[in-house]
């Protein structure tokens, strides 16, 4: 696969999100598989049973219970003592880590353009809903091993947001394993973490991954990888150049070659798979042509990562 020439970069929230998209990100929510404790109150409604405006439930009273969450009211219908449950509104954190490696400013359209149009519609729907928004850049242009915006919230910081995701320019080789270890470090609360990356990482990803797992956080893994990437179009003698370290290697591509090319992507993707199931990370393949709306309004829907 050939490095995008002269790729057309985002400048604005206006190239990242259209209006209707925008419209309809704001009826969706990230949720969560655990049930999430957060240290500061938010707007997310947990399962967890506390202190909160919003009635939930009755349970019957036992010795050492706080006398002063005794509903007198059924006491005196029934003269038996309830306590008022309620519903815990918690803080959500939402983290997205971007993997800015020279190897995402490759095919057509640009897998790292693909990335952050993604990365600004989940970040959107957790500023709307009141959540803290974190976006990480691994590696880029600038040589830093991460860069990062944090602890937004609320609508008003949606073109803050914007403009951090439209500095980023993609570059050189990212240090997966050490950035993963920082953005680990660096994490503030319980909530969920993605991680937008093709993964196909010569230090390998598993190491990195095993960093970010724990601390109350799901873990989502997305691959991003061009329609180039999966179907090659290149034949012939070639001298091939790595955009990451500038390895060289002089290949003769024709249809055998091709065949095997294939076959080893397959079994990458399928040890990743293996890899992510065993530690329950959830792991989505996605190309880089995908429309931005599908994407989240119905495969991250089915997977369960919005509502």
């Amino acid at each position: 696969m050939l490095r995008t020439a002269s790729p057309s970069r985002p400048k604005s929230i206006e190239d990242l999100l259209d209006a209707r998209l925008v419209a309809r990100l704001s009826q969706l929510d990230v949720t969560s598989r655990k049930i999430l404790t957060g240290k500061l109150k938010g707007e997310r409604r947990s399962k967890k049973r506390g202190q909160s405006v919003e009635f939930a439930d009755h349970r019957p009273y036992v010795v050492g219970d706080d006398l002063r969450r005794i509903d007198w009211n059924i006491f005196g219908r029934l003269d038996r003592l309830f306590l008022k449950l309620y519903l815990e509104e918690e803080d959500l954190s939402l983290q997205i880590v971007i993997d800015a490696s020279g190897s995402h400013d490759c095919g057509e359209p640009g897998k790292f353009v693909f990335m952050q149009r993604l990365a600004m519609a989940l970040g959107y729907i957790g500023l709307v809903n009141l959540h803290r928004v974190t976006v990480t850049v691994i590696g880029g242009a600038s040589g830093a091993v991460t860069s990062a915006v944090r602890d937004l919230r609320g609508r008003v910081r949606t073109r803050d947001l914007a403009r951090f995701i439209c500095s980023v320019e993609p570059g050189g080789a990212a240090a997966f394993t050490e950035g993963c270890k920082r953005v680990a470090l660096s994490r503030r609360g319980k909530g969920v973490m993605v991680v937008l990356s093709d993964f196909l990482i010569k230090e390998g990803y598993e190491d990195g991954l095993r960093l970010l797992l724990g601390h109350g956080y799901d873990v989502f893994a997305i691959q991003v990888l061009s329609p180039q990437e999966l179907e090659p179009d290149l034949g012939g003698d070639l001298r091939l150049k790595d955009v990451e370290d500038a390895d060289l290697a002089e290949v003769t591509i024709a249809a055998p070659l091709l065949r095997k090319y294939k076959q080893t992507l397959a079994a990458y993707t399928g040890r990743m798979r293996e890899f992510c199931a065993r530690r329950e990370i959830s792991l989505m393949s996605v190309r880089s042509d995908t429309p931005v709306d599908v994407m989240v309004l119905d495969y991250l829907r089915k997977r369960g990562l919005l509502a």
